[in-house]
């Protein structure tokens, strides 16, 4: 299992833009990325926070080169005013 969270800042008056494209990514990635197991959008105020379980990193790394999410990517950027992303990979089962 490998575990991605990363929590977004977003611009002032960009979250209902912002909303839509980052769900449509999380649906798409859990329905068409075999390794992707969990993809969690969280909200709070202008804090969007991503939980992504993943088979391994090797399922991650694939994530990253999707078309859905190099879509996500590129129509978001203006939107996002800090992230921060931490990987885990798990140890205890």
């Amino acid at each position: 299992m490998y575990a991605v969270c990363v929590t977004l800042r977003i611009h002032p008056g960009h979250m209902a833009a912002f909303l839509p494209l980052v769900v449509a990514n999380a649906k798409t990635s859990r329905t068409q990325e075999q390794g992707c197991q969990t993809f969690d959008v969280c909200v709070q105020d202008d804090v969007v926070f991503l939980y992504e379980i993943y088979a391994d990193r090797a399922a991650f790394d694939l994530h990253l080169t999707t078309p859905h999410f190099k879509t996500f990517d590129n129509n978001t950027a203006g939107m996002i005013a800090s992230k921060q992303v931490g990987l885990f990979e798990q140890v205890i089962q």
